[in-house]
């Protein structure tokens, strides 16, 4: 299973670490990913990357704010998010996927049950 922890609430322009700890997989061997969805609208893929192929996706509205890395050692992965504006408000899900090639591929496969595992999702408010 995967459990997200790190949300909360934060001022515009501050900064969050999500994390995304794995337990009872071996994360190294997956495709990770964060996705999110703000209310009243589609889940959308905020950043991914897969170790097939050393590709790193990330939304345009992310570039350069948000940066997803992963700790092998911890079996987790992390989303940093900088800059962070009212527009990034949403639930944010972690996802591994053992089979998708590229972070790109990943981030496109937005449904519930598209990747072997996801999080439970958690919370992130920004507001001032």
């Amino acid at each position: 299973q995967l459990v997200e922890s790190g949300g909360g609430l934060v001022q515009p322009g501050g900064s969050l670490r999500l994390s995304c700890a794995a337990s009872g997989f071996t994360l190294e061997d997956y495709a990770i990913g964060w996705f999110r969805q703000a209310p009243g609208k589609e889940r959308e893929g905020v950043s991914c990357h897969s170790g097939k192929d050393g590709s790193t996706y990330y939304a345009n509205s992310v570039k350069g704010r948000f940066t997803i890395s992963r700790d092998n050692a911890k079996n987790t992965h992390y989303l940093q998010m900088n800059s962070l504006k009212p527009e990034d408000t949403a639930i944010y899900y972690c996802a591994a996927d053992s089979v998708v090639l590229t972070g790109k591929g990943m981030c496109s496969m937005i449904i519930q049950g598209s990747h072997d595992y996801w999080g439970q999702g958690i919370q992130v408010i920004v507001s001032s």
